[in-house]
């Protein structure tokens, strides 16, 4: 792709972003949703490989739908309440109908389908673009009007979420529909406690999308697409393949890393709220999440040759690991003795 272009399009990203999280009226953080969905597309199609252009299509559909509901429930909200203002959202169908387009938006349980395929026809760099960056602005859209949706609902979209996302990842052997059902079930545990403490759902947001880039660019840097491949990457890269191996954990949430933190914090806030069962729930179908975590990081590191995978192995390269790389796993491994300062910020 042209740099000029691909240029104007990461900066349009950045504006339809700006101006989602920035804005107060419903028709402007519906054009940010809009710049930033048209922005994406090209990104998706780059490779012009029929799996890319179909991953593109079905983006660009989901994405309308949603956007349509988006400005369906706001309409409704101004027809009742005569308001335009987003964290006035007081009307019980309004509130119903934007919590089922953000799901969409986000790929919650059961508005999942589109977001395992568009991952896959999408290279690892867009891959991680569309598990991060787009999934923000609609993650703030539910943060200004957390105090109005309805607290069962989404209870339900996040336990489905988490589950499904954990059961679905487990006889998977692409990376990225891994990484794909991998965030499905971390948005299970945002949407879950964005009533209660919707600043908790920022700092696992931000968390999780740190050890995701981690991972990604780890992928990425490795040219890994699939299990196969990611069985040889240890004769290749074995530091790389050791930084993977903790951040996979931490993503899986195991206690002395990074991931613990937000999901400790989630656990407390949800036993205060009295929710004991749905607490007990998600810990219980976090476990399924670990397992595939688990099975990636012995694919990458406990694996070595010679194996019975049938992959041609390919020809060392010894470039250098990129500086970011190395930040972002620090970061992703080593972030839980800061737990105090967050909590008592939260």
């Amino acid at each position: 792709m042209n740099p000029q272009a691909k240029l104007i399009f990461i900066f349009s990203l950045l504006l339809g972003t700006t101006i989602t999280i920035s804005s107060n009226h419903w028709v402007m953080a519906w054009t940010g949703l809009e710049i930033n969905t048209l922005a994406i597309l090209p990104l998706i199609s780059k490779s012009h490989h029929p799996r890319a252009v179909e991953a593109a299509t079905k983006y660009f559909l989901v994405q309308a739908a949603a956007s349509a509901l988006v400005l369906f429930s706001s309409m409704t909200n101004a027809w009742h309440t005569g308001q335009w203002d987003i964290t006035q959202l007081t009307h019980p169908t309004s509130s119903l109908i934007l919590t089922a387009a953000i799901s969409i938006k986000l790929g919650l349980v059961p508005f999942h389908f589109w977001f395992p395929e568009v991952l896959q026809g999408s290279s690892l760099t867009t891959g991680l673009l569309l598990s991060t960056a787009m999934k923000f602005p609609p993650i703030t859209l539910l943060y200004m009007t957390s105090p109005s949706l309805n607290p069962a609902l989404l209870t339900t979209l996040a336990v489905l979420s988490a589950a499904l996302g954990g059961w679905m990842g487990l006889n998977q052997t692409q990376i990225r529909k891994i990484m794909a059902f991998s965030s499905i079930s971390h948005l299970g545990w945002m949407a879950i406690i964005i009533i209660y403490n919707p600043k908790l759902t920022l700092l696992n947001f931000y968390l999780y999308a740190l050890m995701t880039a981690a991972v990604f660019l780890t992928f990425n840097s490795m040219k890994v697409l699939k299990l196969s491949t990611l069985m040889t990457a240890w004769t290749k890269a074995p530091s790389l393949s050791t930084i993977l191996l903790l951040t996979l954990l931490s993503l899986a949430g195991l206690p002395p890393l990074t991931g613990f933190l937000p999901k400790w914090l989630i656990i407390q806030e949800l036993t205060k709220q009295g929710m004991i069962l749905a607490a007990v729930v998600m810990s219980l179908l976090s476990l399924l999440g670990l397992f595939f975590y688990l099975r990636l990081a012995y694919c990458a590191t406990i694996t070595l040759p010679p194996h019975t995978t049938n992959h041609m192995k390919q020809w060392h390269n010894n470039k250098p690991v990129s500086p970011l790389i190395a930040i972002l796993a620090t970061t992703s491994i080593m972030l839980l003795p800061m737990s105090p300062m967050m909590a008592s910020a939260l």
